[in-house]
């Protein structure tokens, strides 16, 4: 029995909406195809569609809220495993790292925001009425 020729191919080439769910930075394949097709995937900085190929050494930029991650592919997986043999498909550049982790500073510096719980009850009521008339 021969190999097929297309099944050899299968070890340079992927779907990048494959590989990203593989490397875990999506949960589902269609959460990445979403992102790819929205423009937060960027091969060496130009869009993409889901089932453009990837190959190894290509950079990709991919955005997740606020945090950007610059990657290097490194190796390319169709199978999702656990998280440490994930991280070997891929190489994070020093240069995103550092802006993430700088952004990630920035936001815990940042003072938060009360999540306003409701309406208020009568307590706060009263409160807010003594707070208007002035009698604080």
């Amino acid at each position: 029995m021969s190999k097929d020729p297309s099944a050899a191919a299968d070890n340079t080439k992927l779907r990048v909406d494959k590989w990203l769910w593989a490397a875990r930075f999506f949960k589902t394949r269609s959460l990445a195809a979403d992102a790819v097709e929205c423009g937060k995937v960027l091969l060496h900085d130009t869009r993409i569609k889901p089932a453009k190929t990837l190959s190894a050494g290509d950079l990709l930029s991919i955005r997740l809220g606020p945090y950007t991650f610059e990657v290097e592919v490194i190796a390319l997986s169709d199978k999702r495993g656990p998280a440490p043999q994930a991280q070997k498909l891929y190489r994070e550049t020093e240069a995103g790292k550092s802006k993430r982790e700088a952004l990630a500073a920035e936001l815990k510096a940042q003072p938060k925001i009360s999540e306003l719980k409701g309406r208020p009850t009568k307590r706060d009521r009263r409160e807010i009425e003594r707070f208007k008339v002035g009698a604080w």
